[in-house]
């Protein structure tokens, strides 16, 4: 089966351990990534979401001005535009880009984010909306039809949309969340559900319940799974580990001491109360089976920020990597969505080092399983 590679473009160069300078845009840098991750031979790069981020949408038409391949990952938080606003947005950047444009759902799993946007529902709540939400989106770009809609959170009459997507049935819908609620919605409505980076059986267990879920709605073969996950590399292992403590210490040197200019917020540091999203507490379950768990998946960063956001790595030399990203593929995970601390040169290494070894690898495995069942055929 194919394997996807997802990168990440930002608008400055910025990590845990590189402190963000300069203005919040800056275009050279954002088409220098962009440009290296379709010379790496990256499917997509993730456009990323917050409170405070620059708009996801307009970075995404420049990427695709500048390259001629790679896809986007746009991040999209159900809730602050209507439904058949969304619908049509995304059917226009998928004409426009010739189908490299995909939607990454995220309901919010941070109470203060939401509301600094003025969403004030619960946990609980957001999911509810968010499977309101993409039943419209999904109406609105199939039926042909004016739909009516009178829901919980949207009420619509003769919703229509004059742009239809270029892909079909429709772009695709990746999904992130890890509670039972978000599997709910993941179930019914995803293409893609995205996982952070956790121990090979609890991604195992996840694939199980996620496929369980989605049975009910025929789609339990039909949803594809994400992992996402920091590599760093070292031409020894030795090296790839000292890098590791490197990171660590420039990490913990940065941890509250860096805040944005005018907002106060704190860049990178630890959460002051337990995260309230389960895809933290999963990670922070997966940092307390050790510094290292599975042999290379190093936890440290990931307990030292609280778990906020992807923040486990896989370290080793590059075939070592390899190896454990081929453990993950081994259960079902068929993408994985890399991006270093110092995202530029990681992503090229990873274009080198990481990318080509990976397909090789599973295209070997292709063809010997074709040769076998030929041979099967010829026998049978």
């Amino acid at each position: 089966m194919p394997v996807e590679f997802i990168g990440y473009v930002g608008t400055q160069e910025v990590s845990e351990i590189i402190p963000p300078s300069g203005p919040a845009i800056d275009t050279d840098y954002a088409r220098s990534v962009a440009l290296a991750h379709e010379a790496g031979g990256f499917d997509r790069v993730l456009m990323a979401h917050s409170s405070a981020s620059p708009d996801a949408v307009v970075t995404a038409t420049a990427v695709f001005a500048d390259t001629r391949r790679l896809g986007v990952l746009l991040a999209h938080r159900p809730g602050f535009v209507a439904p058949t606003l969304a619908a049509r947005t995304l059917a226009t950047l998928d004409h426009f880009s010739k189908g490299r444009i995909a939607v990454h759902i995220i309901s919010g799993g941070d109470d203060a984010d939401q509301q600094r946007d003025g969403d004030y529902l619960n946990h609980d709540e957001r999911y509810a909306r968010t499977a309101e939400y993409l039943g419209i989106v999904k109406r609105i770009w199939t039926e042909e039809a004016p739909i009516d809609h009178v829901g919980t959170h949207y009420r619509f009459t003769q919703a229509y949309s004059a742009v239809r997507p270029w892909q079909k049935p429709h772009l695709p819908i990746y999904f992130g969340g890890s509670s039972e609620a978000a599997i709910a919605v993941a179930a019914r409505y995803a293409d893609v559900y995205a996982l952070w980076g956790e121990s090979l059986a609890q991604v195992s267990d996840t694939i199980a319940r996620v496929r369980k879920a989605a049975a009910q709605y025929g789609r339990a073969e039909h949803i594809r799974f994400s992992l996402s996950l920091r590599p760093i590399l070292g031409r020894s292992e030795a090296d790839a580990w000292a890098r590791a403590e490197d990171i660590l210490a420039r990490a913990r040197a940065l941890q509250g001491n860096v805040s944005t200019e005018k907002s106060g917020i704190k860049l990178f540091d630890k959460r002051k109360t337990p995260p309230t999203n389960v895809g933290s507490q999963r990670l922070l379950e997966t940092a307390a089976q050790g510094k290292v768990v599975d042999q290379r998946l190093w936890t440290e960063i990931a307990a030292l920020t609280g778990a906020k956001g992807n923040s486990t790595s896989l370290v080793g030399t590059a075939p070592q990597v390899v190896e454990s990203l081929l453990a993950y593929y081994e259960i079902g995970v068929t993408t994985f969505l890399i991006r270093g601390f110092n995202p530029l040169h990681d992503a090229i290494d990873y274009g080198r080092e990481i990318i080509p070894r990976v397909r090789a690898e599973i295209a070997a495995r292709d063809a010997a399983a074709a040769r076998h069942a030929a041979r099967g055929a010829r026998t049978g």
